[in-house]
């Protein structure tokens, strides 16, 4: 299986450089897991998707302003810093731009000393380990001297950053949002919660391994970059008994998914967990935790292309992103979504 087998032709003018006004405002594409059905639809239209008794499960991780620009002390170059996932007290595992010019020991100062980094490790790929001194709590100084890691597709300023931000984020340590979410309010999740949909919530920290491009040609020599998942008591009694009853379990997102079906993976049931995840799901995956997929139209060639391709099968997939792009349908973080079912 090669990585070009997942290639297709996007416009860019389909490319959704902002959120709508209204986060309820998308298009929503409806694919049948087993045939080359389609139906296409609003995103309010997902109640008539769903049934009572049906289980929705949300990532409730929060993006924290993870991009940061500093200066490296000795040659005064700027160096943009993208924060990945905490190793440690007061150290971070990153992904650097121009990574050629950090090496061990190099040191980067942002916010006028308010924090500086020292590299304690350089791997491949723009990967760096820094060392970090600061006062404070780590948070508010993201706050104050982050901004929000907008993939490279999106150029436009985004005016109010927690429009990247789902409305039930909670807990903090995303380097990217997990954008199925974006759609849903509050009132929406209640309006569903009121006609018996059981919603609950996981907590991936969304990190390279959910955005990292596809470097080789073979599918499967590619590796995923760890993640760290967690998933509470209610939750995972939630789910089993879902299992047992025989009713659906629907991923609002990729990172959901590949949650799930790594703790069924490694469990064969769920249990209260804080785990990683280098699961790659690409097509002849057995899938045993999820029945129902609410996602975003991904990148040619990526990760999370392939595991939709995976769920329903890679034919009734591009069946069904060739019909989005010659309906116009809103590609990628920003844009429209469709429900696999």
């Amino acid at each position: 299986m090669k990585t070009s087998d997942f290639n297709y032709h996007l416009p860019p003018e389909l490319i959704a450089q902002n959120p709508l006004e209204n986060r309820l405002g998308s298009r929503l594409l409806k694919v049948s897991k087993h045939s080359n059905e389609l139906e296409d639809r609003q995103f309010v239209d997902l109640p008539s998707f769903l049934k009572k008794g049906d289980v929705l499960v949300l990532n409730d991780s929060a993006v924290v302003p993870a991009r940061l620009l500093g200066v490296k002390t000795d040659t005064s170059a700027v160096i943009e810093v993208l924060l990945l996932k905490p190793l440690g007290l007061k150290t971070y595992e990153t992904l650097v731009k121009k990574a050629r010019k950090i090496n061990v020991g190099s040191k980067i100062n942002i916010g006028e000393g308010q924090l500086i980094l020292t590299c304690t490790k350089a791997l491949d790929e723009g990967i760096r380990h820094f060392s970090m001194e600061y006062e404070g709590d780590f948070y508010h100084l993201l706050d104050r001297l982050g901004e929000m890691p907008l993939p490279p597709y999106i150029h436009q300023k985004l005016d109010d950053q927690d429009r990247y931000q789902t409305v039930y984020a909670k807990h903090k340590g995303s380097s990217a949002a997990p954008t199925a979410g974006l759609h849903f309010t509050m009132p929406f999740l209640e309006q569903l919660m009121a006609q018996g949909i059981i919603v609950t919530a996981i907590t991936l920290h969304v990190g390279l391994g959910t955005f990292r491009p596809v470097k080789v040609e073979d599918v499967h020599a590619h590796k995923m970059h760890e993640e760290t998942y967690f998933i509470s008591d209610e939750t995972a009694d939630i789910l089993n008994q879902a299992k047992q009853e025989k009713r659906r379990i629907i991923a609002v997102g990729t990172t959901v998914m590949r949650t799930l079906e790594t703790e069924m993976t490694k469990q064969d049931q769920f249990k209260k967990t804080e785990d990683i995840s280098e699961l790659f799901i690409f097509p002849g995956f057995q899938f045993k935790a999820v029945d129902g997929l609410i996602t975003n139209f991904h990148l040619p060639q990526s990760t999370l292309l392939m595991l939709v391709s995976a769920f329903a099968s890679k034919d009734i997939i591009f069946n069904a992103y060739h019909h989005a792009i010659k309906k116009k349908y809103r590609f990628f973080s920003f844009g429209d979504a469709m429900i696999i079912l």
